[in-house]
Parts: C-alpha cells; sequence; structure tokens
C-alpha cells in the first residue's frame, strides 16, 4: 500500500479524483500532511469518516516514528527510522547557534562504493520513496526548529532521482513544508543525469562531491569516475545559469599525502575557474579496514588559505557527531538486529 505522506498536491489531486472526492479535498490532504502533526486519517476532522475510511482502504498516512535516538557531546542527535518494511536508516539532526540542520538519507545502503564511505559499507538495499524521506522531517521530533535540510545521509540522491525530486518540491512548496529553496541542498558525487534534471526543474542548493581534481586519485577513491568523470561534471555545470540565488559547492575530503598538497590547489583552481562555487573542506573519519588517514589540521588551514588566495571561497566544515558516528561518511545501519532496539 502506497504512502499518502510524501505525496505532491498534483499527486493529491490525482489521488482524490480516483477516488471520487471532491477536489478540495486535495488542499485539505497536503495541510493534514505537512503543516500538523497527527499521524491517522482518523484525525483528519474535516472529512467525513465514509472518506477518511476510504482513504485508509488505498493508502497508509505514512508517519512513522523514529526507533531510537543516540545524542552527541556537541549536541548532534542521531535518529534510526524504519524503512523498506523490515530495514532502516539513519538521519542526524545538528544544532546550531545561527542554523538547525537536518541530514536525511535518499536510500538504505548505497551501491557507489566510496572508499571513504561507511554507508558503501553496507552495500545497496533499496531506495526509499519520498514519503520516506520527508518522514525524516515530518516525524521528528525537532521538526519546528529545522532551518535547513541537507541530502547528505545514507545513499546516493541522483540514484534515486524521482523520489528526491518529489520530496524536495514538499519540501520548499508553499503548500508543504515552505522552506526556503536556499536553505534545502542536494549532494551528489556526479551522476550528470540527474544534476540536469535537478538545475532544470529545482531551485535548491547542489553540493558535489569533488575529493581530487586529478582523475586516476578520484576513480582511486571514488569507482563513480570511471563512467561520470569530473571533467564532465564541470562542463555540464557550466552549461547552467549559477547565479547568487543558487549555491553550488564542492565537497572535498582531506586525505593526507593523497590530495591535500599545492599541486592539487593549482588544479582545483585550474578545474574550477569558470564555476561560481564554494569548497568545503571535510576532515576524514576513518573507516574500518581502509587505508586512508586523514590530513592534519595545520595542512588543511594551509590548504584553505592557499585556494582562498586563488580567488575561491573555500571553508572548513566543522564535523559534528563523531562519538555517535553520525558525521559525515559514517551513516551505516550494518550492524543493525531487532535487540538492538529494544
Amino acid at each position: 500500500m502506497s504512502l499518502l505522506l510524501g505525496k505532491t498536491l498534483e499527486e493529491l489531486k490525482q489521488v482524490v479524483t480516483e477516488l471520487g472526492l471532491p477536489k478540495y479535498t486535495a488542499d485539505q490532504l497536503a495541510v493534514w500532511l505537512y503543516k500538523t502533526n497527527i499521524s491517522s486519517f482518523d484525525e483528519m476532522t474535516n472529512l467525513s469518516r465514509g472518506n477518511r475510511d476510504l482513504l485508509s482502504q488505498h493508502y497508509e498516512f505514512g508517519a512513522k516514528p523514529y526507533l531510537k535516538v543516540q545524542e552527541s557531546g556537541d549536541g548532534t542527535k542521531k535518529y534510526l527510522y524504519p524503512a523498506l518494511g523490515n530495514k532502516f536508516i539513519e538521519t542526524a539532526y545538528m544544532p546550531d547557534l545561527k542554523r538547525n540542520t537536518l541530514c536525511v538519507s535518499t536510500q538504505v545502503g548505497c551501491k557507489m562504493g566510496c572508499l571513504f564511505c561507511m554507508t558503501a559499507k553496507q552495500g545497496f538495499q533499496g531506495n526509499l520513496d519520498s514519503g520516506e524521506i520527508i518522514n525524516q522531517l515530518r516525524s521528528l521530533p525537532e521538526r519546528e526548529k529545522v532551518t535547513n535540510v541537507v541530502y547528505m545521509g545514507m545513499g546516493e540522491p541522483f540514484d534515486n532521482t524521482a523520489e528526491v525530486m518529489r520530496s524536495s518540491e514538499v519540501l520548499t512548496a508553499e503548500y508543504g513544508f515552505n522552506l526556503s529553496v536556499r536553505k534545502v541542498t542536494v549532494s551528489t558525487i556526479g551522476i550528470i543525469p540527474g544534476i540536469r534534471t535537478f538545475l532544470e526543474n529545482s531551485k535548491c542548493n547542489l553540493a558535489v562531491s569533488l575529493h581530487s581534481p586529478f582523475d586516476e586519485e578520484r576513480r582511486q577513491l571514488m569507482p563513480i569516475q570511471h563512467v561520470y568523470p569530473v571533467k564532465d561534471v564541470i562542463a555540464t555545470l557550466i552549461q547552467y545559469d549559477i547565479n547568487r540565488y543558487r549555491k553550488v559547492s564542492f565537497e572535498y575530503i582531506m586525505f593526507k599525502g593523497i590530495n591535500d598538497t599545492p599541486r592539487h590547489v593549482k588544479e582545483l583552481a585550474r578545474l574550477l575557474n569558470k564555476v561560481r562555487c564554494r569548497i568545503n573542506l571535510l576532515r576524514f573519519h576513518p573507516v574500518p579496514n581502509v587505508p586512508l588517514e586523514g590530513s592534519d589540521n595545520i595542512t588543511i588551514m594551509a590548504f584553505q588559505k592557499a585556494l582562498n588566495d586563488k580567488g575561491i571561497i573555500t571553508t572548513v566544515r566543522q564535523s559534528r557527531g563523531l562519538d555517535i558516528d553520525a558525521a559525515c561518511g559514517m551513516l551505516s545501519t550494518k550492524t543493525l538486529v531487532n535487540k538492538d532496539l529494544l
């Protein structure tokens, strides 16, 4: 039975038409789904009992409570949600002074195989639908405090483009959660068809995982380089009007002795000189049995200064939730079994 949660207003209009309900019911459903905290059809008090029963016969409401939460010493919280019937996803909530960011997942596991990512070690177990993506915000205890949403959790968003596009519409539409498009960012390792679909149909921000400007190095870190070389990703971005109202950023994890040298600074500046963008430098968080080591703080700061001196706005992203495995690249539900949830 498909979820009602996560459907766009146009899809809700199709639902009510197919069920023979009045047209205005679609707007009522959108309010109940995205503007309230109810969790069942029975609570939709402005719908008749018969119409509520009809909806429940054909659809599942879709709001599901979290199963477990862990809190970091820095205030980050990692929530465990059910997904795909008998599987799980992790979602990270990161409160700060100026913003409260929710990092959502789009897949259970991931098939991209990036060397440095814990989610990749889990393997791919399935795509979330729009409702399961939206539920990570809808059922969050801190829902009303969230100012920013980033699609940077488990999975590759553009390996699940259709559901990511549907869910991002619900997040930003007036009928939905009404977040500013400037407060929603979708991250990708560089899947070009998904990038094109996104840039042509959404005004949300884009983040691209880069990690090396050199083909062979990037190929060793990220197998996707075999299919979509970074030079082709950059060429794609140049074709679109990236203006000051839309942010494009490049995520760059710093690996000691691999991608943190002056030669990398020079090549990054050459590669990105036609793209209005910024670079976010990230510290590497160790993954078991992965022969990589993070760059030291002095090297990271020198790398940042060198890029800024080249005219590329570069920041160092703060690591959050390290003590609960909620930081970048650490989300995974590989080891979970039912007894862990009791």
